[in-house]
């Protein structure tokens, strides 16, 4: 029985023990909380305060214990949770001049209602601003990345940003809206600068897929080497040097959309391979790896070379081409749809004058002339920069001739035609053998000997080419 009661006693101490280090570990939290926290019996009688508290009133704790909470806190509701028992959370209150912040629960033993406790969420209503400034800016930040990732995945373009009334062009047009219904594969060939991307952005977003990503990869733009983890992605520790959590390829972050190849002809033949896999199976493997992904994607492809061409020259393989000749949309170059180059002037002027934030201008008809004229051997792109450099030259609001380059009076197709009206063969002959001897005097340097040699020409024919056309030095 002694030893049954003292270990009775001892366990009664030993829970006292406890007790107390549980309520001094309590009151530790509540006097160095960073929030204000009062506690109130079930009359509303203050018989807790912690320092937090304290030097926001400026009051010591010994000062209000005791003493009702409307007694010490202005505009207080402590006393009325502390009697209906209905917490109150995130209540903006007046107190000292300040608009705080507090909260209210209700205090319960064995279900019956014995106080309140109150806290002070944020001191002032001024720190509960500037987080949500800090939570608003972090969450524009992100808004803002977010936007440039769809951007940078998302078509730019659609069919109305085609400007044209050629004949041919509108028949493309009609072509690629049928090609935007269906998932076949589709070749856009044509020289550099005739709108291949533009075609390729707007079959996407006048498709189903539209929602989806539109993925664009220049092929000559990536190293050999690089390619095939580029496309198809590769798994982590693949090759040294990679991510080491692996990384997606262009295909499957394309998936359910589009992907855009441009400069097809410049895959390797290696490439070209496991290319007609992926396009046939519609799947992949990672490189490095052992699992397939299933791809759902439509697939452009784009070209300023002559593939039929490639294919004969063992360049490019047979099979592939083939595959991705399905629907084939060849587009002019700009030398063949001169009556587009006003509507494309006006267009791109103001386009540009909106980008560069300057008033757009007026084109005069001798500078427009002259543009209708010139080869393009740059397209469109071509024109697009005539047309920015002569915004940024022109010093009123007309652009003349002489804002424009000055390879655009060079060689000039109209200036030509003109020039050689009511010319018999023989003058003609003549005027072009002049111009070609004062061309190749200048490229060398006025070195007569070296020019005829240029010409493939003796030197004495020479001298006597130049006595006959009355050849100036001041036209060399």
């Amino acid at each position: 029985m002694f030893f049954q009661d003292t270990n009775q006693k001892d366990t009664k101490e030993e829970k006292i023990t406890k007790m107390k280090k549980y309520i001094d570990i309590l009151e530790t939290i509540l006097d160095n909380a960073y929030e204000g926290i009062v506690i109130v019996d079930k009359d509303g009688y203050i018989i807790r305060f912690n320092h937090a508290y304290q030097e926001f009133l400026g009051v010591s704790e010994k000062e209000v214990l005791g003493k009702h909470v409307t007694d010490v806190i202005e505009n207080t509701r402590m006393h009325i949770v502390a009697q209906k028992g209905e917490k109150e959370v995130g209540h903006i209150q007046e107190l000292k001049g300040h608009k705080i912040v507090a909260s209210r629960i209700p205090l319960y033993e064995d279900g019956n209602l014995i106080g309140a406790i109150g806290k002070i969420l944020f001191q002032d209503i001024a720190e509960l601003k500037s987080l949500a400034q800090r939570f608003e800016v972090l969450e524009n930040r992100l808004n803002y990345y977010k936007n440039e990732v769809e951007r940078l995945q998302q078509a730019k373009y659609s069919f109305s940003n085609i400007i044209t009334q050629n004949s041919k062009m509108e028949y493309l047009i009609k072509l690629a809206k049928k090609a935007a219904d269906s998932n076949s594969t589709v070749l856009i060939e044509g020289e550099s600068g005739t709108g291949k991307e533009l075609f390729a952005h707007a079959i996407h977003k006048s498709s189903d897929r539209k929602y989806g990503a539109f993925v664009r990869v220049n092929c000559a733009a990536i190293p050999e080497n690089l390619l095939e983890s580029e496309l198809f992605g590769y798994e982590a520790g693949a090759f040294t040097g990679a991510n080491k959590k692996g990384k997606p390829g262009k295909f499957e972050l394309a998936n359910g959309g589009t992907i855009f190849l441009d400069e097809i002809g410049s895959m390797p033949l290696e490439m070209q391979a496991k290319l007609l896999r992926v396009i046939q199976e519609r799947e992949l493997e990672r490189v490095g790896g052992t699992g397939t992904i299933n791809l759902d994607l439509r697939i452009i492809v784009a070209t300023n070379e002559n593939l039929e061409k490639m294919v004969k020259n063992n360049k490019f393989r047979e099979d592939l081409y083939y595959r991705i000749n399905v629907i084939r949309l060849n587009l002019p170059p700009l030398r063949e749809r001169s009556g587009d180059i006003e509507l494309l002037v006006k267009s791109l002027i103001k386009k540009l004058a909106k980008e560069l934030d300057i008033k757009e201008k007026e084109i005069s008809d001798k500078a427009l002339k002259k543009l209708k004229a010139y080869d393009w051997p740059g397209n469109v792109r071509e024109l697009q920069n005539f047309i920015e450099r002569a915004l940024n030259l022109a010093p009123g609001k007309i652009i003349y001739p002489e804002h424009l380059p000055e390879i655009i009076n060079q060689g000039n197709k109209e200036d030509k035609k003109s020039e050689n009206d009511n010319l018999t063969l023989n003058e003609i002959v003549a005027r072009t053998e002049k111009r070609a001897i004062i061309e190749a005097i200048k490229k060398a340097d006025g070195n007569r000997t070296k020019a005829a040699q240029d010409l493939g020409i003796h030197r004495t024919s020479l001298y006597h080419k130049i006595d006959k056309y009355n050849i100036k030095l001041k036209d060399v």
